[in-house]
């Protein structure tokens, strides 16, 4: 089976206690990410500061050695609290996150009003490591006949 990227921080930022002050503080959090088959998907929650925005994610598979940035889309409706907007994205990975021993390191940028703010996990990057899935074990040989009906005459 491929490879699974495995997060090296809580997936769900957004359910942790605190998250809308958090948000409110910095503009910008990571509200959650999922790895899936087409790549890492995810949403991103900024204060709403004005009505033109652009939200990216700039990501690495190589220690920075060279970057992508994807853009995030914006989510209607938007969250019922009134003063953020949800934003997705998905990191079109492909073949690159194939090895078991990839690290992929993203961070979020949101641009607004003329400003720039970062979610980077506070300097340390999030971060995903590649981890090889285990197929399922097989069970114990068993007899070829062992499931067939006994006959008695």
């Amino acid at each position: 089976p491929p490879p699974l990227l495995e997060p090296l921080f809580p997936p769900h930022p957004g359910a942790s206690p605190g998250f809308a002050e958090r948000v409110r503080q910095h503009k910008v959090r990571l509200e959650w990410v999922r790895a899936e088959p087409a790549g890492l998907r995810g949403a991103v929650r900024v204060l709403n500061l004005a009505y033109e925005k652009v939200v990216s994610v700039r990501y690495t598979l190589n220690g920075w050695a060279s970057c992508a940035e994807a853009a995030a889309t914006y989510q209607p409706p938007g969250p019922a609290d009134g003063i953020t907007d949800r934003f997705a994205f998905l990191l079109p990975l492909g073949a690159a996150a194939a090895a078991a021993e990839t690290t992929l390191e993203f961070a979020v940028r949101y641009r607004v009003a003329g400003a720039e703010y970062w979610d980077n996990n506070e300097g340390k990057n999030y971060r995903l490591r590649g981890r090889q899935r285990v197929p399922p074990a097989a069970g114990p040989p068993q007899d070829p006949d062992s499931s067939a009906w006994i006959h008695f005459i």
